[in-house]
């Protein structure tokens, strides 16, 4: 059972909108907080956005505040974690990851080397 499966990437115009969604089981199912990193080519990873599990409290990057929403679930044996991305611009193209057993502390996302296998998004302009 893989523990992290991302999925909702694809292809989209600028202007779009796309929703990712992360299974987390196994291991990731005890995380405090998960979040959103990407990665775009030539770039290092970078983050995105991270949601409290507790208090469903959150935390964007600044390039990303008013256009994506970080939004949790869960169901039996399963945490369902989502990224709503509107607006889509082109610099949002990137292999998108979910990162579990994580914590918000301050106002800032740490998480844990553990990670999805991700999913590409690539906006047209």
């Amino acid at each position: 059972q893989v523990p992290l499966v991302e999925s909702g990437g694809g292809l989209v115009q600028a202007g779009g909108s796309l929703r990712l969604s992360c299974a987390a089981s196994g291991r990731a199912f005890d995380s405090q907080a998960m979040g959103w990193f990407r990665q775009a080519p030539g770039n290092e990873r970078e983050f995105v956005a991270a949601i409290s599990w507790s208090d469903s409290s959150t935390v964007y990057a600044d390039s990303v505040k008013g256009r994506f929403t970080i939004s949790r679930d869960n169901a039996k044996n399963t945490k369902y974690l989502y990224l709503q991305m509107n607006s889509l611009k082109a610099e949002d193209t990137a292999v998108y990851y979910c990162n579990a057993e994580g914590v918000i502390v301050a106002g800032v996302y740490y998480g844990m080397n553990y990670w999805g296998q991700g999913t590409l998004v690539t906006v047209s302009s």
